[in-house]
């Protein structure tokens, strides 16, 4: 029998029985699902950590230099938590000396945040990020200004109260008067509104455009921090290698500034991007690892509904498969097309599992923060596992079928 005569047949027997054929998919149809859909999230949270989430918070090639780490992974205890609790803060002058010490090119910056309500006559903006920083801080961050510009060096040495805000946080206060020039009040002091910042988005649907940033050593330094105390110095360089470097000479000044003794551990945090990508790498791992004892599950399960679906056709059609050997067709013909039979039935609950399985990761991404990425090879994985799972569980029925003999096979009724 050809092949594309047994395909046909295949169908055909399918379309027929559609109840039978259900039940026979389902198995299949489960795990390609989870598995496109599993992957296409895994691949898309990848991208998002590597190109969004981690870069936003700590930038590519930048290191902060803080009291205690700023992004906490994983379970921390209370151990942890009060050693950092006890460690002193950092001064301005050891970020001044930090920044003078560095022995690469680099970019620095002081960093303090607070939050705050931010007031403009009859419009209040609540619980607003209020940063303190220095002026190389938009060129770190590399924001851009959709109106005006940043507070120059000299504004910061100052700490004349002007202000640069994000784009989300124009709107809410202006709406669609022009932002440049107007004084909005932060606790009872007044800053002159000087730029505002493009769009920075979200991430995981949290909106990046609700921030005010002034000069570090205006009177937002008595909101956000102790007198002469910063949250965070940030260096960011241009290479990898002048990462590590600027990352030593940061360590060695602040030990030296601390007096710390060789055997002594750090009082103080540098921390990196690396730290939160290591951390997503193993979730990522462990979940890879989980995904083919999951996706095995419903396969196994789908192949032994199949395998049973076919053994009960075989004892259907005894009578049908001796009048076909009768008239000529071999053992090959009619083990074929049972296989062909069972690839196929496999193969549509593969490409049904594909289809709802893109669908559920474009839902997921449409409708939550979460980022899904279709990988081509999770795809043709599912294909093959398809035609495999069928192929592997309708080989005892088609041998099986083979086997009758086709006097004894015409006697059944």
């Amino acid at each position: 029998m050809p092949f594309r005569e047994a395909v046909r047949l295949a169908l055909q027997v399918i379309w027929n029985q559609k109840m039978k054929s259900t039940f026979s998919v389902i198995g299949v149809f489960i795990g390609v699902t989870f598995l496109i859909g599993v992957v296409s999230i895994i691949q898309g949270m990848n991208g998002y950590m590597t190109d969004r989430f981690a870069s936003t918070l700590l930038g590519v090639n930048t290191f902060q230099l803080r009291r205690y780490p700023g992004i906490q992974m994983g379970d921390v205890s209370r151990e942890t938590r009060r050693e950092w609790r006890r460690r002193p803060r950092i001064t301005y002058e050891d970020a001044r000396a930090v920044a003078a010490g560095i022995t690469v090119p680099a970019v620095t910056a002081w960093e303090s945040t607070t939050s705050a309500d931010i007031v403009y006559e009859g419009s209040v903006a609540r619980q607003i990020q209020v940063i303190g920083a220095t002026e190389d801080y938009f060129r770190l961050k590399k924001w851009n200004l959709e109106q005006g510009r940043p507070f120059s060096p000299q504004e910061a040495r100052a700490g004349l109260p002007v202000l640069v805000i994000g784009s989300e946080l124009s709107e809410r206060l202006f709406g669609n008067l022009d932002p440049i020039g107007r004084e909005v009040k932060i606790r009872g002091t007044l800053y002159r509104v000087i730029g505002v910042v493009e769009p920075q988005g979200n991430l995981f649907g949290i909106s990046l455009d609700k921030f005010a940033v002034a000069p570090a050593l205006s009177a937002v330094k008595r909101l956000v921090n102790p007198p002469r105390v910063v949250d965070a110095l940030l260096v960011q360089t241009e290479s990898i290698e002048d990462l590590r470097t600027a990352m030593s000479d940061a360590e060695a000044i602040m030990r030296s500034r601390r007096e710390l003794r060789p055997t002594e551990e750090n009082s103080f945090s540098i921390e990196t991007s690396e730290a939160v990508l290591d951390f997503w790498g193993k979730i990522n791992g462990i979940l890879m690892l989980a995904l083919p004892l999951l996706v095995g599950v419903s396969v196994v399960v789908g192949g032994i509904v199949i395998m049973n679906i076919m053994l009960m056709a075989v004892a259907e059609r005894t009578r049908e498969i001796g009048i076909r050997k009768a008239l000529g067709a071999r053992r090959s013909d009619i083990m074929r097309q049972f296989l062909v039979e069972s690839a196929a039935l496999a193969t549509v609950g593969a490409a049904l599992g594909i289809l709802t399985g893109l669908a559920a990761a474009g839902i997921v991404q449409a409708t939550t923060f979460l980022p899904a990425k279709v990988a081509p090879w999770s795809i043709a994985v599912a294909v093959l596992l398809g035609a495999g799972v069928g192929m592997t569980a309708g080989l005892y029925p088609a041998s099986r079928a083979a086997r009758l003999d086709p006097v004894e096979a015409m006697r059944q009724e």
